[in-house]
């Protein structure tokens, strides 16, 4: 552990021959495959967790929040002049310090990553299961883990592409795909409509069942928030001058990648709520069966946008463990090592999909646990160590109070995702 993170230092990767081309639209749908993913189709159920006002209020709470803290680390991505952090462990080093910073940083940032791969193997394999049943009513099924075993496979294959360069078609692809699921998931659900004895009220429990079930579903929505973790990195493929810094281009690429992450959530969070009740499922497609054609046609999109972006997320891994590798440890660089390595890793993510394939409680879990410091509070720390805005001024009251709120949401967030993942694992059947 000490070896992943000592193998941080604070890096300018400008003098180091990286191309930096990106336009603004580069960064819309860079963020956008980032942002606009799985978590979208919990949001339903989690609006039945917290109701109608609560519900809204969190969506649209989040939603301002986490763009508040992206403008946060787009202005510092260049808050040393002639420097460039293009690694949030970067900025996190030079704001915290070369020790503090990636011991602070680093862990949540592979919390994030590993959350969203995890959450991935189980999201593609339960929609490849939901297009089978879709597409062959008559096949005899499958149970879910061998789906996810079905799409961990092909990860395998994946993950020896050398870089993100090559899968920016893949990304792209993703990011259509996510829009055209989500608009299909609130349109069918539109179109449905509310079914008999369709019920709005919280579900019956004990009082501490409630107060669970609304924490995780808090964290469910933080889920949905996840672009912070890679940000600076698009960022990093935006050109950059004294008179035309790269947070201009980077602003307008993340205003218009937020706006169709609303155009996403929030039909997709009420449409489904509003047509389900508190009965929706954890994944509002698996929820849906007609017309059969066109939810088979989404869950296809969904397991087309998972291959991406589980290697969007994956990529970074794969560099900092190969560069230890090599580094710390003598290993010889070359395709025996890629194979090695990256398949080493999807395999751990995968065991872990297959024996906790629980989609909205990893959500909820991984939400609070990981999200929510990357994306609510850490940058408004950073903001103040390096910025330090006049104490009762509008900047300081704004960050301390996205600490406060981003610290309770994770606690929070965190308790109840973690005890709905041990209640479900307590009575879940692997094979049966």
């Amino acid at each position: 552990m000490f070896l992943f993170f000592s193998s941080f230092q604070v890096v300018d990767d400008a003098g180091e021959g990286t191309p930096r081309r990106a336009k603004w639209w580069y960064v819309t749908f860079h963020n956008v495959t980032a942002m606009v993913g799985a978590g979208v189709l919990s949001l339903p159920y989690a609006m039945a967790h917290l109701g109608w006002g609560p519900g809204t209020a969190a969506l649209v709470a989040s939603w301002g929040m986490t763009l508040y803290t992206l403008r946060l680390l787009i202005e510092l991505h260049e808050c040393v002049p002639g420097v460039r952090f293009d690694r949030y462990r970067d900025l996190g080093a030079h704001a915290l310090g070369p020790r503090l910073g990636p011991w602070l940083v680093v862990p949540q940032q592979l919390i994030v990553q590993l959350g969203c791969d995890m959450v991935y193997m189980v999201t593609g394999g339960k929609c490849l299961q939901k297009f089978a049943e879709s597409a062959c009513s008559s096949c005899a099924p499958l149970h879910q883990s061998y789906w996810i075993c079905i799409f961990g496979s092909s990860q395998f294959l994946l993950s020896q592409l050398p870089s993100l360069d090559s899968i920016t078609a893949v990304s792209l692809a993703a990011a259509v795909m996510s829009f055209s699921y989500s608009t299909i998931s609130w349109a069918a659900c539109v179109a449905r409509g509310p079914a008999g004895g369709v019920s709005y009220a919280y579900k019956e429990g004990t009082a501490a069942d409630s107060v669970f079930r609304v924490c995780s579903a808090l964290g469910q929505v933080a889920f949905a928030y996840a672009g912070h973790g890679v940000v600076l990195e698009i960022q990093a493929t935006i050109p950059s001058t004294p008179t035309k810094p790269s947070r201009g281009a980077m602003w307008k690429g993340t205003v218009a990648a937020y706006l169709v992450t609303a155009l996403c959530y929030f039909p997709v969070a009420l449409a489904g709520y509003w047509a389900f009740g508190r009965d929706v499922s954890d994944n509002v497609l698996v929820a849906l069966r007609r017309p059969p054609w066109l939810v088979a046609a989404a869950n296809m999109m969904v397991v087309v946008h998972v291959l991406g972006s589980y290697q969007v997320y994956a990529m970074p891994i794969f560099e900092n463990l190969e560069t230890i590798l090599i580094t710390r440890l003598r290993v010889p660089p070359g395709a025996l090592l890629r194979l090695v390595a990256r398949s080493a890793y999807v395999a751990f993510t995968l065991f872990v999909a297959v024996t906790f394939p629980f989609f909205g409680d990893l959500l909820g879990f991984f939400g609070g646990f990981g999200f929510t410091p990357t994306s609510y509070f850490l940058p408004c720390i950073l903001w103040l160590k390096i910025k330090k805005p006049p104490r009762f001024s509008a900047s300081w009251f704004a960050n301390w109070g996205c600490i406060v709120v981003g610290v309770l949401l994770m606690i929070a967030s965190t308790i109840g995702g973690l005890r709905s993942i041990i209640q479900d694992a307590s009575t879940f059947q692997f094979y049966s």
